[in-house]
């Protein structure tokens, strides 16, 4: 399986199945920019977790915690297998909004679904 972190700010990498895995739409990008091929809100932190984390570096761990377990409750568990099954066909990019990528929703649930944690 191969998953990569995308910024939907970015142009898209050719070949790539992208999937937006934010709740929300990225600010003032166009459909036909984004380029996507799914939006998978199922696997996109809560609401209230991402307001809680609101991207402070010393929130990270906890951030991280607190959305692992969000990935086992209710609809995330099958839309993680929806991914994982989609990546076993070709690389998949997860696209977010994002500036710091390394620590946000996405590189953790790239870290999950590759299993590398």
């Amino acid at each position: 399986m191969s998953f990569h972190v995308e910024r939907a700010y970015d142009d898209p990498q050719p070949g790539r199945y992208r999937v937006l895995v934010d709740r929300l739409w990225p600010r003032g990008v166009t459909k036909e920019r984004a380029a996507l091929d799914e939006w998978c809100k199922e696997v996109a932190p809560s609401a209230d977790l991402r307001k809680w984390y609101g991207h402070v570096p010393e929130r990270f761990d906890e951030f991280a915690r607190r959305y692992r377990a969000e990935l086992a409750e209710a609809e995330a568990p099958a839309a993680l297998d929806a991914l994982r099954a989609k990546a076993t066909e070709g690389e998949v990019a997860l696209v977010t909004a994002t500036r710091d990528v390394e620590r946000s929703g996405a590189e953790v649930l790239r870290v999950v679904l590759e299993g590398t944690d």
